[in-house]
This record gives C-alpha cells, sequence and structure tokens, in this order.
C-alpha cells in the first residue's frame, strides 16, 4: 500500500509548516501562551490567508472542500510546532457541525467568516459531572411561540472565553439532544474563562435564558454529534503525533550532545534501548492515526475505529512523555526548555474526548 501524501497534500503540509515554524520558537510561543487570548491573532491570519481555516469547509462556504488526509497533514504540523492555535476547538470540531447540520443560510452566514479569521467558533457540548462519551446534556432548550431560549452550564468550553458564536448542544422538548447557534453577545449569557495546564483556554459558560437558533431543522443531533466527536478524534491523534515525534527527536539529540564521564549519554546502550523502544511507540501510534484517517476517507465513521486509534495514541503519548522528561533530567521540565510543555499538551490530548479507560470501555461493549 502506498502511505505516500500526493503532491496537493504535501505542500499543504509544507505551507503548515512554514508558517508555523516563522511563528514560533519555544521563548516566542511562551510568551504569546502567557497573554490572553493564549494563541496569535497574527498567526490566526496567515493561517486563514492560506487557506487553512476553510480547509473542510465546502467551496461555495468559503472553504477548500478538503478531506481527512489533508487534516492530518496539517494537525501533524500543528502539533509538531506545538501551535496553540484553536484549530480544532474553534474551526474542524464545531465548523463541522456547521457544516453538518446546518442550512444553507446558516452556513452562508457563518462559515465564510471562519474561513477568512474574523469569526471564532466554539462548541459547547461538555457539562460538569460527566465524562465522554456518556455526556449528559443538562442543559435544555425552550420553545415559545416560535423562538428558542436555552438554559444551563457547559463546562469545559474550548476557547468559549473568546469565541464569537457558540454551537450549543441541548436537551430538546420530546427527548433527544438538538443543536443550537447562540451569537457570542447574547443577553443572558457569561462566561469564566480560565487556562488550562498545557497553556490552552477554555471557560464555563453559563445561560439564562439565552436566545438561540436551532442549527439545520432543529431535530436530535446525537448522531451528527457523535460523527464529529470520531473525526476530531483522528485530528488529535494526528497532532499527538507531530508531538510525539518532536519530543523523540528532542530527546535523541539531547543523548548526543549531553556527556557524562567524557562521553555522550547516546553511547550508553541502556539509553539508547529506552529511546529505541520510544521509537517503537512513536510508529505504533502513527499506523493507528493513520488507520483512523483512511477510514474517515473511505467514509467509515466508525467509534470504534476511532477508540482503537486513541487507545493506542493514549498508552504511546504516555510513555514516550514520560521516557523524555526521564532522559533529559530536570531540564526536562524548566519553562524554557520545550520538551515539557510537548508532555503537557500530549497528557491534555490524552484525555481529550475520551482517555485510555474511556476508549477501553467503548472497545468492550
Amino acid at each position: 500500500m502506498d502511505f505516500e501524501l500526493n503532491e496537493e497534500q504535501k505542500l499543504l503540509r509544507d505551507t503548515t509548516r512554514e508558517v508555523l515554524a516563522r511563528a514560533y520558537d519555544t521563548e516566542k510561543r511562551n510568551k504569546i501562551v502567557a497573554e490572553e487570548p493564549g494563541w496569535s491573532k497574527d498567526v490566526w491570519k496567515q493561517l486563514a490567508e492560506v487557506g487553512l481555516l476553510g480547509l473542510t469547509f465546502a467551496e461555495e462556504d468559503g472553504g477548500m472542500d478538503a478531506g481527512p488526509v489533508e487534516i492530518m497533514a496539517v494537525m501533524t504540523e500543528v502539533g509538531r510546532r506545538l501551535a496553540p492555535e484553536p484549530i480544532l476547538g474553534a474551526v474542524l470540531l464545531p465548523g463541522g457541525l456547521i457544516s453538518a447540520v446546518g442550512s444553507v443560510d446558516q452556513r452562508a452566514r457563518v462559515l465564510p467568516g471562519v474561513a477568512e479569521g474574523s469569526t471564532l467558533l466554539a462548541f459547547a457540548h461538555n457539562e460538569t459531572g460527566s465524562r465522554w462519551p456518556d455526556i449528559q446534556v443538562g442543559t435544555t432548550a425552550t420553545e415559545d411561540g416560535g423562538s428558542w431560549s436555552l438554559n444551563g452550564v457547559k463546562n469545559p468550553v474550548p476557547h468559549g472565553g473568546s469565541a464569537d458564536v457558540f454551537v450549543v448542544s441541548a436537551t430538546l422538548p420530546g427527548g433527544g439532544s438538538g443543536l443550537f447557534l447562540v451569537d457570542g453577545d447574547a443577553t443572558g449569557l457569561e462566561r469564566r474563562a480560565y487556562r488550562t495546564h498545557d497553556g490552552q483556554r477554555a471557560a464555563q459558560i453559563t445561560l439564562s435564558d439565552v436566545a438561540a437558533e436551532p442549527l439545520g431543522d432543529g431535530s436530535d443531533a446525537a448522531d451528527a454529534i457523535a460523527a464529529a466527536e470520531v473525526k476530531a478524534q483522528a485530528a488529535l491523534c494526528a497532532e499527538a503525533v507531530g508531538a510525539m515525534e518532536e519530543a523523540l527527536r528532542l530527546t535523541t539529540d539531547y543523548l548526543k550532545q549531553r556527556k557524562q564521564f567524557g562521553v555522550p549519554l547516546a553511547k550508553f546502550q541502556a539509553l539508547t534501548f529506552r529511546a529505541a523502544d520510544m521509537y517503537v511507540l512513536l510508529e505504533l501510534a502513527r499506523s493507528m492515526a493513520l488507520y483512523a484517517t483512511m477510514n474517515l476517507a473511505d467514509d467509515v465513521v466508525d467509534r470504534k475505529v476511532a477508540s482503537r486509534a486513541k487507545l493506542q495514541i493514549s498508552r504511546s503519548s504516555r510513555k514516550i512523555g514520560q521516557e523524555a522528561i526521564q532522559l533529559h533530567g530536570g531540564i526536562g521540565v524548566t519553562a524554557e526548555y520545550p520538551v515539557g510543555h510537548y508532555v503537557s499538551r500530549l497528557v491534555a490530548i490524552e484525555h481529550t474526548l475520551g482517555g485510555a479507560d474511556e476508549h477501553l470501555r467503548v472497545l468492550s461493549r
């Protein structure tokens, strides 16, 4: 089988790599992450200019109509550079739901702005006390004379503190989970933004009789949400592979340069064996990320396929992260050195849209 990217996909990968490499080194990233909103609006504009923010949208909605392999290529570079821009949380996941469920008018109103970088989306689905995949949607939707309002609390909402438009899940009067568009400036919407341990941003969103617009025909969207999560999990797997690649590169470079007893650490066989084990785990993770992506490319949207991939990603990233820190020693956890930041991001990815235990439960059903 041929697993090589085609020329257009390579160009997309190289463009992403070039934009992010120009924008970030460890010092620049630390400075951006320390300030609000936690990512660079200049980089966001550049990503929009090269078409990456409209990657998966239809051409009539201002996008490139790209597929899962293109997403994999982009997200791998996002992980490699540890870019904090919310491509998944503010574009791929909520934008994908609008593309899949929204009406022609809704797509035309929202998606071109997302592709241009002027509109930031957020998907408000998680609720306190619920864990993936069994999210208990306590937020309720009420209809009165053709107008809809929402009541409830969503937390965590990735990048909810700076979102212009929310895609919100809520329990419908007749049962099931509907999706609604909510303006970020809507009366009755309150935000409590906070920083996550990996330097990204999230928020608690409180909805008190907030005016909302049903997404699409307003029917039960549980299947659409599940499908969007499967696609997001594949994108997370690709991001994790990029981060693991860079963590391994940093570790092997350190072993070659750092000396003990007058010789490089790479001369100690026990340490090189540990680095070799990291490489094996990376390749296992890469193969499963590719497995998840190729299933999507074949129009197979299967939660168990995504769970198999995410489970291996979780196992590989945890071990690679631990070994990267151990083989570096104390410098590995300093803010000035990048490897600790990669490990923090890998931990966050492991617990986003289900950790290892949750995916094992999915596979056991």
